[in-house]
């Protein structure tokens, strides 16, 4: 007897941000600024703040955030790190099954650079509409494509 799984595809964006990679890697790694795009919206759940984040291979950081009614406990462990190229972490949820790996890379071009987000990992999850790869496709396009380009167009005018 043969059984097939079917296997999600992974999330794959790539965006090119008018900044260099040192200051991409500090909007990715920094957690003042992880605060200020990523975890912008994540604040308004249960007073919760991003207090912590390292770079470093082992460091772990949690979020909660609200699906339809239901609260989510996000967790996340740093499982690489190649400074201004690479990080890579897990991403899970307390009390359900299932693990993801995030992973963003960093690409000069010029003064410019590309982001390319990978999240693999999305079948590990229960079949529910609240993790449906739609959702994460949808979270990170307004995260990577939004929150992230609108977070560099505020600090560059903020420079001049």
């Amino acid at each position: 007897m043969t059984t097939t799984r079917e296997v999600m595809e992974a999330v794959v964006l790539e965006r090119t941000f008018n900044a260099p990679v040192s200051r991409v890697w500090r909007a990715l790694t920094t957690v003042e600024e992880l605060r200020a795009w990523y975890f912008c919206d994540a604040v308004a759940y249960d007073g919760f703040e991003l207090k912590e984040f390292k770079p470093e291979v082992g460091f772990e950081f949690e979020f909660i955030t609200d699906h339809e009614g239901n609260s989510y406990r996000h967790l996340y462990e740093v499982t690489e790190v190649i400074p201004e190229k690479k990080m890579a972490y897990t991403w899970r949820y307390k009390g359900e099954p299932g693990n993801s790996l995030v992973t963003f890379e960093l690409f000069p071009e010029g003064e410019k650079t590309r982001l390319k987000l990978t999240h693999e990992g999305l079948d590990t999850f229960p079949k529910t509409a609240a993790f449906a790869r739609e959702n994460f496709e949808k979270g990170w396009t307004h995260l990577i494509g939004s929150e992230l380009k609108q977070f560099f167009e505020k600090t560059e005018k903020g420079k001049s």
